[in-house]
């Protein structure tokens, strides 16, 4: 491993020129990992908000009468074909035709795996 090589440096026995170069690079670090946190997090409220969509539509009926986003800004009127399927982004551009339960399955596996990684990146700011 590359953790048994590392050794000890006294850090009294540095110029003051390095001690300056590696609090540059451990703030460097910890802003680095302070922005990925919160890109995570960000990430990880989009697909609680998908999955908690899936759960309200998996209530609806057939026919219903609903919005259909265009963009952020902009709406449409449309009505429910299908409330036992839907389509989901999964990344790149590609979609996948899912079941409800598919759907929930799946924005919990991928919450969870966004979950252990923002632990990753606690841990390593943390240190």
């Amino acid at each position: 491993m590359a953790g048994e090589n590392v050794q000890a440096v006294d850090l009294a026995q540095l110029p003051v020129p390095q001690l300056n170069q590696l609090r540059t690079q451990f703030e460097e670090e910890e802003q680095m990992l302070t922005q990925s946190l919160a890109q995570l997090k960000g990430v990880q409220s989009r697909f609680i908000e998908s999955q908690e969509s899936v759960l309200k539509l998996s209530k609806k009926e057939t026919g219903k009468d609903v919005l259909v986003p265009l963009t952020s800004s902009m709406y449409v009127p449309g009505q429910l074909a299908n409330t036992e399927q839907v389509l989901i982004d999964i990344g790149t551009g590609y979609h996948v035709k899912m079941t409800i339960d598919e759907a929930k399955g799946y924005f919990t596996r991928i919450t969870e795996y966004i979950t252990k990684k923002m632990e990753v990146v606690q841990k390593n700011l943390i240190e």
